[in-house]
């Protein structure tokens, strides 16, 4: 809003006011507060959730300077969003079961009828009031939560609207350089998930991708961040695979058993076989242990980062090829180069989908109320009893269930029946027999390809987590498309 100067305003010879600090503070009413027509500032004057739950914890702890108005009230030339946040504050004290606030001010008589001053003053103090930086922020959250006990570090995280092991995020944040720093904390990244950031960095693209997948969890407006857990399993995949991957082949060098190439020059035979491929001489297996004084004896990686014992060239080494041995695979072109990485690639990603789906299964276990959907579901399993469900039967696997039920694992699985049997409340057995659903699908969805060929039944469970609020990953999401139900314009268009 813009504000007419006052033409008819006085010219004062009188020094000029005082500072702040030379006035006593008073406590004032808040509901006597009102934004001075003289404040300089105009633009985004609301008080953030953040300021407004800090207020509500701890009260105002920097004084707002007013002057007296005519009607009683009192004009805030500095501090209006502060003002706002004990008002509201006070709004909702007696349904949280807090005291009323009061708002300590400056209150400055010596300027009534001088606007000029006002203004200049309150421009001043919102012209120098200049941005912490965000690893101060961070390393300033880290150092006053470490120091409190356990009631006043419930306080302050509530007051500075982070989690109970905000100090520990703080931590893991500050290992970001400055400019990542900056890039995430405007990217609308709360310290939680800076801190995640600073575990993943090392992963090519993990800023840009988790940016992007908390971008897309504002549009949705749900409130929620299924894009971005998913995003930042998959990212812990990969890094526990590229970690995988380094320590193997450094196991290898230390052992002095050198690991083979996967790529050959146009013309360049690739002389290799695996052990299982060969024998002695004499015909007798050939084992990593008997093999290893050949000088041939060498090693590839497989997906999962294990070796693969080879013989680098057995005709010169003396070995035999087994009559049952499979031809050598030929060198792959590059698309089907691209296809096996991309089989890779998603084997990784449904294997870490697993633990968010199981996580959002736990929460659905140990929740107030199931839905109809969940409730019709479970029944229809237990009614009709398919097969997949007869297979996990026959396994055994009730610890599956107590983890769906109980955040505490068991050992084994005549622990986890006796520990359900004694805890889970009678009322709760609606929830047990969801949970005894639940660990059969994801039972039947356990290979790392069950993505590539999803049966209907098994992408139904899917879409039914999916509907009670569950997000998709990439890969879960590309499983299930040929499996949804048409839409109606759909239909009348096929």
């Amino acid at each position: 809003m813009a504000t007419v100067i006052n033409p008819d305003e006085k010219k004062s010879n009188e020094p000029a006011p005082q500072d702040d600090h030379e006035f006593a503070i008073a406590h004032l009413d808040p509901a006597l507060l009102v934004r001075d027509d003289c404040n300089a500032r105009e633009t985004d004057p609301e008080p953030d959730e953040k300021l407004i739950n800090s207020v509500k914890e701890l009260g105002i702890q920097e004084a707002v300077s007013v002057r007296p108005l005519p009607d009683g009230t009192f004009g805030v030339f500095k501090g209006w969003r502060r003002a706002q946040s004990v008002q509201q504050a006070n709004a909702t004290a007696e349904a949280d079961g807090r005291p009323q606030q009061t708002a300590p001010a400056y209150v400055r008589p010596d300027l009534i009828g001088r606007d000029s001053w006002t203004r200049m003053l309150s421009l001043i103090e919102n012209d120098q009031r200049e941005q912490m930086t965000e690893r101060d922020t961070v390393k300033s959250v880290e150092l006053s939560l470490i120091g409190m006990n356990e009631v006043e570090q419930k306080q302050a995280s509530r007051a500075l609207s982070v989690r109970r092991d905000a100090a520990k995020d703080a931590r893991k944040a500050q290992k970001l350089n400055d400019a990542t720093l900056r890039r995430t904390l405007a990217g609308g990244m709360d310290l939680e998930q800076t801190a995640q950031l600073a575990d993943v960095e090392e992963v090519s693209g993990a800023e840009t991708r988790l940016l992007r997948a908390l971008g897309r969890d504002h549009e949705e407006g749900k409130g929620g961040r299924g894009h971005w857990d998913q995003e930042l399993a998959l990212l812990r995949e990969e890094q526990a695979s590229s970690q995988a991957r380094t320590e193997a082949v450094a196991n290898l060098e230390a052992a002095g058993i050198p690991l083979l190439r996967d790529r050959f020059s146009w013309g360049e035979k690739d002389t290799s076989r695996p052990l299982t491929d060969l024998t002695t001489g004499l015909g007798n297996t050939l084992t990593e242990d008997s093999h290893k004084g050949c000088d041939g004896h060498s090693a590839r990686l497989d997906d999962e980062h294990q070796p693969v014992w080879h013989c680098s060239d057995p005709d010169q080494y003396g070995h035999k090829l087994r009559p049952e041995a499979k031809e050598p695979k030929k060198p792959r072109d590059e698309k089907a180069a691209a296809e096996r990485r991309k089989v890779i690639a998603c084997n990784r990603a449904w294997k870490a989908a697993r633990g968010e789906r199981q996580r959002f299964i736990a929460t659905l276990c140990r929740g107030k109320n199931l839905s109809d959907g969940v409730r019709d579901y479970s029944r229809q399993v237990q009614l009709t009893m398919p097969w997949f469900y007869g297979s996990w039967a026959q396994k055994g696997k009730a610890a599956d269930v107590a983890r769906f039920l109980s955040a505490k694992a068991p050992e084994d699985d005549s622990e986890a029946v006796q520990n359900l049997i004694k805890t889970l409340a009678r009322n709760r057995d609606l929830y047990a027999w969801f949970a005894q659903v639940a660990a059969a699908c994801e039972f039947d969805i356990r290979e790392p390809k069950a993505w590539a060929s999803l049966q209907s039944h098994q992408a139904g469970w899917l879409l039914l987590l999916e509907a009670e609020g569950y997000t998709l990953s990439e890969v879960e999401n590309q499983a299930v498309s040929r499996h949804r139900p048409k839409t109606a314009k759909a239909s009348k268009s096929a």
